[in-house]
């Protein structure tokens, strides 16, 4: 069993590299180990390398997501869509840069993996919903499930570049996704407006 130091400066070295990594995507080994106020070596003990330690950061954040929205699909799939888009919202919203770089950088296939649980429960929504009739049929469900999943990461790409408030990123990503699965924007935001679960 680790020894409980050890336990903590693990701990330790990955929130320095979620908070600077949100800082600076490409952050150096030697300046996650100062920001953790341990040195180099000491990081070399836990991680073999950077890679190692971003691979267990995106893991350990990809539970996390997984975890968030990890709640019983509600019967309307557009409001369940927008329950997904709202919970991977909060998820994110304070670690944006970082996030964008797990779905956009080099380890964007590990986190695609790590998402799998989420990505189907958007399928699955898309699929009820055009079997209900309630979300478009023109386009086929699978390209449509990534189209949303673009539409999401815009978003998020978006909030790291423009001063968007918590409440703002909140609201444009249900938006952006109930209007890429054939929702008018007064239809959209009645949906929204109507549901509590929806409300930050």
């Amino acid at each position: 069993m680790p020894r409980s130091d050890a336990t903590a400066n693990r701990e330790a070295l990955l929130e320095a590299a979620r908070a600077e990594l949100n800082l600076d995507a490409n952050a150096s080994l030697d300046t996650i180990a100062a920001s953790a106020g341990l040195s180099r070596r000491s990081v070399y003990g836990h991680f073999a390398s950077r890679d190692e330690l971003l691979r267990e950061l995106l893991a350990t954040g990809s539970a996390r997501v997984n975890a968030a929205v990890d709640t019983d699909q509600v019967d309307d799939p557009l409001v369940d869509l927008a329950l997904v888009a709202a919970h991977l919202w909060r998820e994110v919203e304070s670690i944006r840069v970082m996030a964008l770089f797990a779905v956009r950088g080099p380890f964007k296939g590990l986190t695609v993996d790590n998402l799998a649980p989420l990505r189907l429960r958007v399928y699955t929504d898309i699929e009820r919903g055009q079997e209900q009739g309630v979300i478009r049929n023109d386009i086929d469900a699978r390209t449509l499930a990534h189209l949303v999943e673009e539409g999401a990461l815009v978003v998020l790409a978006e909030a790291t570049t423009e001063p968007l408030t918590r409440e703002q990123g909140h609201a444009l990503v249900m938006r952006v996704v109930l209007g890429l699965v054939g929702l008018g924007w007064r239809e959209a935001n009645d949906l929204i407006e109507s549901h509590r679960e929806l409300q930050l």
